[in-house]
């Protein structure tokens, strides 16, 4: 598994390391990504169809899904307020009519596609090594195209050392969270290696139950997904309530997502002087989820 977990890690940072100057291949990076993510997805719940006793087994998905929601929730909304009280920003708060059920909608095509690919492997036979094969291959080129997308984001080392609002935030976030993985863990009677990797999703839905599914299967991707996915959903409707007066503890709950798909909530509902700060914060999580998350799961092989 560790030299499993290297040559995923090798794909991110190859990415990285390619400069694209061509706007109209960045899309098409962009583009590709998006329809990748459908596709592994849609590879998960057909792996999903093949694990024994799945009725018994969806109980378990729900029940961790439940419990590191919870638990990392509870442990982020107690820490981020203090961000606020201590090093907080005046928001330019706004009662904009956002889109926010086309956006919520947009998530739940997610889920969809991979109750899709759970409906085709109960009813059609699946070679679960073929399907394997094929998502690690998958994810080697999915992890490729992201590195890419990562260095070519037009954020320099620079502007993220200056902007201390976003690396405080992102510390915050990683801190609080790997506690509620542990307390999870603790709950949940799992080894604390995996309640760590289950807790380095940050909101990263897409890429986090791939990289635990592949190290731990269905079962556990599916509710590092779903962890993940409750996620965005709660801050599409936390982020317009509190950002008027905790707009960082709201940029914070975002997590990664705040450097693209919760991004226009924030610079709607709490005005441009949040951009730069959600961009930074988003930015530094969404690098540093495949990171930590591999580094846990090697300890754990």
């Amino acid at each position: 598994m560790l030299s499993g977990m290297l040559l995923i890690f090798a794909a991110l940072i190859v990415g990285y390391l390619i400069p694209i100057s061509k706007k109209s291949t960045l899309d098409l990076i962009i583009k590709s990504t998006s329809r990748l993510v459908y596709v592994i997805l849609a590879l998960m719940g057909l792996s999903l169809s093949a694990v024994d006793n799945l009725s018994e087994n969806l109980q378990l998905i729900s029940k961790y899904t439940a419990v590191f929601f919870l638990v990392i929730g509870a442990c982020n909304l107690i820490c981020l307020p203090l961000v606020d009280r201590f090093y907080g920003i005046q928001a330019d708060s706004k009662q904009s009519k956002l889109p926010l059920l086309s956006m919520a909608i947009e998530s739940a095509k997610l889920v969809l596609v991979i109750a899709a690919g759970l409906v085709v492997g109960l009813f059609f036979p699946v070679n679960v090594h073929i399907v394997e094969t094929t998502s690690q291959w998958i994810l080697l080129l999915l992890l490729l195209l992201i590195g890419i997308q990562l260095r070519n984001s037009g954020l320099t080392l620079r502007q993220i050392i200056l902007n201390k609002h976003g690396m405080l935030i992102a510390a915050v976030i990683v801190a609080s969270s790997l506690i509620g993985g542990v307390i999870a863990a603790k709950i949940l009677g799992i080894s604390v290696i995996k309640g760590l990797a289950m807790s380095s999703g940050f909101g990263w839905y897409s890429l986090s139950g791939i990289l635990i599914g592949g190290a731990y299967g269905p079962i556990w991707g599916g509710a590092s997904f779903l962890i993940e996915l409750l996620r965005e959903l709660l801050s599409l409707i936390l982020i317009p309530l509190i950002i008027g007066t905790r707009p960082l503890t709201a940029i914070g709950y975002a997590g990664a997502t705040a450097l693209d798909f919760t991004l226009p909530v924030i610079q709607t509902t709490g005005g441009v002087r949040c951009v730069p700060i959600a961009i930074v914060s988003g930015f530094i999580l969404t690098l540093l989820n495949p990171v930590l998350m591999l580094f846990f799961i090697s300890l754990a092989s």
